[in-house]
């Protein structure tokens, strides 16, 4: 997978690179500084999977159109210092594969950018709030209480990026257990996979 960074911050690019290579190591990364360099990059290198784009940089929001022409197959990730559900409403209605805050605590900028990297579309906490149109489908905080305890402990492992055998090491069970109970915990959560059940924890304040 070929990940495209632009934004003007250098310290932020470089951080937000070494977050994406802990999370899949084999994701080559790319890095660009404004919006020509970007554009040059991207006719260079016809196959970028994702392109994270600052939105605060000058005329970025403008050229989400055109990049559809120059890279249709291109996902966009917008980041952004702007929190405001009208900002972010307008740009996922431009077609971009999610919205992060550059607010966002590392936990949830991690389970944001997995989520983008299994094919997920990520939008913040203060979107699925305020708009009914994306929380519609995501489960209640009354489901806190209905977890169990141990799928509660599976939680917070799986946040934590443990696999399934150093979780049933640090439980003491099977990994056919916590198979059993990270299914449970799925179906609890109605997500599909582990990357879903971390983001929605997080943001029903599960975890």
């Amino acid at each position: 997978m070929k990940v495209l960074i632009t934004d003007e911050q250098s310290l932020f690019r470089d951080g937000l690179s070494l977050r994406l290579k802990q999370i899949n190591q084999d994701i080559n990364i790319l890095q660009s500084s404004d919006l020509i360099e970007m554009q040059k990059l991207l006719s260079k290198e016809p196959d970028i999977d994702i392109l994270i784009l600052d939105i605060d940089i000058p005329n970025a929001t403008d050229i989400i159109n055109k990049l559809k022409t120059i890279s249709p197959q291109t996902k966009i990730v917008a980041i952004s210092t702007s929190e405001d559900t009208r900002n972010i409403r307008k740009i996922l209605s431009n077609g971009v594969k999610g919205y992060i805050p550059k607010k966002s605590d590392s936990n949830i900028l991690s389970g944001a950018l997995k989520l983008i990297l299994d094919g997920g579309t990520y939008i913040p906490l203060a979107m699925l709030e305020n708009n009914t149109e994306y929380n519609k489908n995501i489960p209640q905080p009354q489901l806190k209480k209905n977890l169990t305890n141990r799928q509660s402990q599976v939680l917070n492992l799986i946040a934590q990026g443990k696999s399934n055998k150093q979780i049933a090491y640090e439980m003491g069970v099977s990994e056919a257990t916590v198979k059993l109970h990270i299914n449970a915990l799925l179906r609890s959560l109605k997500v599909n996979n582990r990357t879903q059940a971390v983001i929605t924890a997080q943001k029903l304040g599960l975890i």
